[in-house]
């Protein structure tokens, strides 16, 4: 079985371009306005357009308000809706009733208690994005795409009890290591693909695909 790769933090028509044309399965536009990867629901809108009907369109809010998410659903309407804050699982469950959308949460993982919070969230949300916490001293962090990696080795206890994207620090020389040391279905990409922060490569996106795809996932 083929890895399905997402792509996330897409905001040029050039990147996006590059996602598609290597057949990304999902791509993530950022709507988190501290990000340098963010969009507004306007500019995400035109580039959903481009998208629709080709990949799966993912709509990453951090502890979204209902006002914001309502406009982001009715000028996107994006495929996934991803939450990347402190969501509790009962804001995934009413998040995903009031919308009708299906909901990646990510989940920040410094040690294996970290990883095991997924399974409060089992039942509410499609996916769970294992991605790395940032360390407490890192200037500027972000709620995620701050390019490190965390020990996948931590997931060996929920990682067959949840369906998951790994992600965090990945790169197109990595990729396919993490696939071989986790046995991930789904990886999640976003700084790992740039040349600076929010400057997506097409050439990066185009290795880290073919990266990926080149180890078989297991059945």
């Amino acid at each position: 079985m083929s890895v399905k790769v997402k792509i996330c933090g897409i905001k040029t028509p050039e990147a996006l371009h590059a996602a598609l044309a290597a057949r990304a399965d999902f791509v993530g536009l950022n709507f988190y306005s501290p990000s340098p990867r963010s969009l507004s629901p306007d500019m995400a809108a035109e580039l959903a357009e481009l998208m629709r009907d080709r990949t799966a369109i993912v709509a990453l809010v951090v502890d979204g308000e209902d006002a914001f998410i309502d406009e982001i659903v009715r000028k996107v309407e994006p495929d996934f809706l991803q939450l990347h804050g402190s969501e509790k699982p009962q804001r995934v469950a009413e998040i995903t009733r009031r919308w009708g959308k299906p909901v990646i949460k990510a989940i920040k993982v410094e040690t294996a208690a970290d990883a095991a919070e997924a399974l409060a969230y089992a039942d509410v949300a499609r996916f769970i994005l294992f991605d790395a916490k940032a360390p407490k001293d890192l200037a500027g962090a972000l709620p995620g795409g701050n390019g490190l990696a965390f020990d996948w080795h931590l997931l060996d206890g929920v990682k067959d009890r949840v369906p998951y994207l790994l992600s965090g620090g990945l790169t197109p020389e990595n990729v396919g290591a993490a696939i071989t040391a986790t046995g991930a279905t789904m990886v999640d990409v976003s700084s790992g693909v740039e040349t600076a922060p929010g400057i997506k490569s097409p050439d990066l996106i185009r290795r880290f695909i073919n990266a990926a795809r080149a180890v078989h996932a297991p059945v």
